[in-house]
């Protein structure tokens, strides 16, 4: 199982954090989060996924970030449509340059309480690469509660998706019940943030490297 770790902010925790070696590294690109990110991404190891989470922004916004950061992965976590995914796809093979991956990974944002009408996944099963379940808050992500997992008993579909909500050092004991579960056979990443913060955006990279080293084992 993959690891995203999510809300990066700060250039040199990037660094710190990227010797942990995620398979994910997520930048906030909205203007109402405490982590949103308007900097420059370091060097980072090519094995990470720069993903770039995006809240219901014009596609010419998501493609300039794509092209200033080179990322490999957008996360959608506003009201995006099945049209707009598709939309955002054919943009960018049209838009990729030399040296750009001819596709980008889309994954879209689902957030759950304490039910959910998986129904509602049909029409992006096509245009999606992964689902990610979230929490449902006040605002989009970084919430730091998480959502009954019980719910993706009933999950219909064998498209790979992101567990997040919530997430910490004292869900290890959890996360490894629930990967024993049916549910969980296309769980593809778990996705952390704001369990692991010193402050908004601010990542503690030695509880960090504790929670990785605890899934390892």
């Amino acid at each position: 199982m993959k690891l995203k770790i999510c809300g990066m902010k700060y250039p040199k925790n990037m660094t710190e954090v990227a010797k942990l070696q995620p398979d994910y590294m997520g930048f906030i690109f909205y203007g109402k989060s405490s982590r949103f990110f308007e900097g420059e991404i370091p060097d980072l190891p090519k094995n990470i996924k720069k993903t770039g989470v995006f809240v219901d922004a014009k596609i010419e916004f998501v493609l300039e970030k794509i092209e200033l950061h080179n990322l490999q992965a957008v996360q959608l976590h506003g009201i995006e449509t099945p049209e707009y995914c598709e939309e955002l796809n054919n943009r960018y093979a049209e838009f990729v340059s030399a040296s750009h991956q001819k596709k980008i990974e889309i994954i879209k944002v689902f957030s759950i309480k304490d039910n959910f009408n998986f129904s509602i996944l049909e029409p992006y099963e096509a245009v999606c690469d992964y689902f990610l379940f979230d929490t449902k808050g006040k605002l989009p992500g970084g919430n730091g509660y998480t959502f009954n997992w019980d719910v993706l008993k009933d999950y219909p579909s064998t498209k790979p998706y992101f567990l997040s909500g919530g997430i910490g050092l004292n869900e290890v004991d959890d996360i490894m019940s629930f990967i024993k579960r049916h549910e969980s056979k296309y769980c593809h990443a778990i996705d952390v943030n704001s369990k692991f913060e010193v402050k908004a955006g601010l990542k503690n990279s030695f509880e960090l490297e504790k929670f990785t080293n605890q899934l390892k084992r």
